[in-house]
């Protein structure tokens, strides 16, 4: 690889892994490709690996078997394509810095965390890591000297606005280290495009179709992303995201409407200054500060024009119409094992809305029911979270069958 950096991108045909790759190959001189998976997407997957050559390559196993991917003689490439086993091979290989974990859903979950525990610079754009288990990753960093540099947009934009020694902090996986002369960070405000449905009433946002729910009007993000922004839900998560991440109180969290997407987020001081990241709605623009941090790099995304903007507008989110929001701000709030129900339940349920099992006033009702279920208990090792994703998943399984009957 000569000086070049290795680079794992994990869910590669992905809307986050396509974002990764543009920047990858407009960078070709500084990294190589080193790994690359997907799930079911085989033959995009077979167009990259021709492309990029990668040393590894990881896929379903029934997907890679289907597709004669055990030995193919025009892929230069081990194949491991055992599931789990393969994402993590993928975020562990030796010659990999850098992962950019973007694999959607709790899938991602053991190959981000492996990623970290072998030490890796992790560039987290999945937000269910850091909300199912996002203590342990932060031990796990701080154990390993790994580096979690967020890529989300709004956390991107946190990160980016807090001085160089908190940043530091952060990615060492302490949080915003409190002290005299450290941080003077006294609360942050994630914004908030609103989604398809801001203008929406209750009882239309209730019969939405999945096409009306994944038309985002700014970002283009994948379906289950897509329906999260509709129902507020990603928001919610990114909340429980941020506690973790930058080591806050939920009460320290804001989440404020801006409908134009290009203020992604302030932090606010103690001496009353508050400071903001803009950018165009374009997730080159944080992977790429990912990959080049602390440096800057070009990331082929065109700055934006104020004038052309002309104004900027905010306003608090309505928690009776998207109700999935108060469920995340509830869920962050009691802590231990209720983000990963909250995260569970509504995977399931936006699936279920996704196949039009249910309707999409449905999804929140799943994930309230799911809460009212579970007894909150303490995360101390990664089985745990796995077995409760899995309880969960049974029993909100459960309530839609209610519903349907």
């Amino acid at each position: 690889m000569g000086d070049r950096i290795g680079v794992a991108v994990l869910g590669a045909t992905g809307s986050i892994g396509a974002s990764a790759l543009q920047v990858l190959r407009l960078q070709g001189d500084r990294f190589k490709v080193v790994s690359l998976t997907a799930w079911n997407q085989i033959g995009a997957l077979s167009r990259l690996v021709n492309e990029f050559s990668p040393a590894l390559v990881a896929a379903a196993p029934e997907s890679a078997e289907d597709a004669g991917l055990d030995s193919p003689p025009e892929f230069q490439a081990d194949y491991y394509v055992g599931g789990d086993e393969g994402l993590v091979a993928a975020a562990t290989h030796p010659d990999v810095h850098t992962v950019i974990a973007g694999v959607s859903g709790a899938a991602g979950l053991q190959s981000t965390l492996a990623a970290v525990r072998a030490g890796k610079r992790v560039l987290l754009a999945n937000k269910e890591p850091l909300v199912m288990c996002g203590h342990l990753l932060r031990d796990a960093a701080a154990e390993s000297g790994a580096c979690l540099l967020p890529i989300d947009s709004e956390h991107n934009a946190i990160f980016q606005c807090l001085p160089l020694e908190v940043q530091r902090d952060v990615a060492a996986g302490r949080g915003i280290r409190a002290g005299p002369g450290r941080s003077g960070v006294s609360r942050i405000a994630l914004t908030a495009s609103g989604g398809p449905f801001l203008r929406t009433t209750a009882s239309g946002i209730a019969k939405a179709t999945p096409n009306e729910a994944l038309a985002h009007p700014t970002w283009n993000m994948g379906p289950k992303i897509s329906v999260d922004s509709a129902t507020l839900m990603n928001k919610g998560l990114e909340l429980i995201e941020a506690c973790t991440l930058f080591g806050l109180d939920e009460s320290q969290v804001e989440v404020v409407i801006h409908p134009q997407s290009v203020l992604h987020s302030v932090v606010y001081f103690s001496d009353g200054s508050l400071i903001g990241q803009m950018g165009s709605p374009d997730m080159r623009v944080p992977i790429t500060h990912g990959l080049a941090y602390p440096d800057r790099m070009p990331s082929g995304v065109a700055g934006i024009d104020l004038t052309e903007i002309g104004q900027l507008q905010f306003e608090l989110p309505d928690l009776e119409r998207f109700p999935s929001l108060k469920l995340a701000r509830q869920a962050a709030k009691e802590g231990r094992s209720a983000p990963i129900v909250l995260n569970a339940a509504n995977e399931v349920a936006v699936q279920a809305f996704l196949e039009g099992r249910i309707g999409f006033g449905f999804i929140p009702e799943i994930v309230d029911r799911s809460l009212e279920r579970h007894d909150p208990r303490e995360i101390t090792e990664l089985v745990q979270v796995i077995g409760i994703d899995r309880e969960t998943r049974i029993v909100a399984d459960d309530i839609i069958r209610g519903i349907l009957h």
